[in-house]
């Protein structure tokens, strides 16, 4: 999995990176990008959001994985843009977003948001409000995929 760029302070310039990896993201992962800032002291809050596959019952079907697909290029722009904003609104110190594509089994993860800040209010703030703007904004499908073999697109809930 790639680190998206642009994790430094102030007001230098933020790179796009990509978001996207193949599959679920695994808890290693997740363990393994909070341990990296423990070194970073001007950090006094964190924010995660885990976004996970749920089995849900939709007319009398059950949901066993969820295949996600993306407009690339756009929603890594998108994300770039929301991402420059949530610095600036926050004042960030740093973000991290990964989102799945490809099928992810319910009970897995398919999005990480997490963000840092000086102060725990603006890091959950940008979070929360980071989450929404993704399901929002970004051009990223689910395909839901019945134990049935059937299949229909995932409506989001904001």
């Amino acid at each position: 999995m790639e680190k998206t760029t642009g994790q430094t302070t102030g007001m230098k310039e933020r790179k796009p990176g990509n978001i996207f990896v193949e599959g679920p993201i695994d808890a290693s992962f997740i363990a393994d990008s909070i341990q990296k800032h423990s070194t970073k002291t001007e950090i006094g809050g964190h924010s995660i959001f885990l976004g996970q596959v749920r089995a849900d019952i939709i007319d009398v079907k059950k949901i066993i994985s969820i295949e996600y697909t993306a407009y690339k290029e756009m929603a890594l722009e998108k994300m770039h843009t929301i991402r420059e904003d949530m610095f600036v609104k926050y004042d960030l110190t740093c973000m991290h977003v990964y989102h799945s594509l490809g099928k992810v089994a319910a009970g897995e993860i398919s999005l990480f948001v997490f963000t840092s800040s000086a102060h725990r209010k603006a890091a959950i703030s940008a979070c929360e409000e980071t989450v929404g703007r993704i399901k929002r904004e970004l051009p990223v499908w689910g395909k839901e995929l019945f134990e049935d073999e059937t299949w229909q697109w995932k409506k989001n809930e904001f």
